[in-house]
């Protein structure tokens, strides 16, 4: 492995994707291309595989498997998956923290967040309880020593109204604890 290439936590995010081939006798990959070009098939290939399992889930249940954090939260998974913040207790918490403190802003706004068609008309309102809820998930996350930056993302996903029915919150979480499921079981592999 080119060692010069990647920072001490790239290494040993790499090295865990070099023992995968190794164990699986696709190590000749690694003398024929570079590692950082293998290393990204992995994180293309299993972060495809998770969402895209996510996707069918939400297209069959009709329910929102599938929303923008989750993006970030695989990338964690498979670039760094011995990370602080791509263990499975800080992401399953981390968007736990981020659901509660949305919908709790949620409803203090009075159940009508953002509409869609009038982002460009924000009032002062809504800025100041976009800032709160994500302040306040940032200090609980904090305060629960649970790191995981993608939480933010579903904060503001709820409170600004955008996902907010009680069974959609079950639901993004059980999309969570499904993507750290694949996820750990793919890293787990590896």
């Amino acid at each position: 492995m080119h060692r010069s290439w990647f920072t001490e936590e790239e290494h040993g995010a790499a090295q865990h994707v070099v023992e995968l081939l190794r164990r699986l006798r696709l190590d000749w990959l690694l003398r024929h291309l570079p590692t950082r070009v293998v290393w990204a098939c992995y994180v293309f290939l299993n972060s495809f595989a998770t969402i895209a399992l996510l996707s069918l889930l939400a297209g069959i249940t009709g329910s929102p498997f599938v929303f923008p954090s989750l993006g970030p939260t695989a990338y964690l998974f498979f670039f760094a998956p011995t990370g602080k913040s791509s263990s499975p207790r800080h992401a399953i918490l981390g968007h736990a923290i981020g659901l509660i403190c949305g919908y709790a802003a949620y409803v203090a706004m009075g159940s009508h967040g953002f509409a869609v068609t009038s982002l460009g008309e924000v009032s002062w309102r809504e800025v100041m309880a976009a800032a709160r809820v994500c302040a306040a998930t940032c200090a609980c996350r904090v305060l629960l020593r649970v790191t995981h930056p993608p939480a933010g993302a579903t904060t503001l996903i709820v409170s600004l109204g955008f996902l907010t029915t009680v069974e959609y919150l079950f639901v993004i979480e059980a999309a969570v604890v499904l993507l750290t499921a694949q996820a750990w079981l793919l890293n787990r592999a590896a």
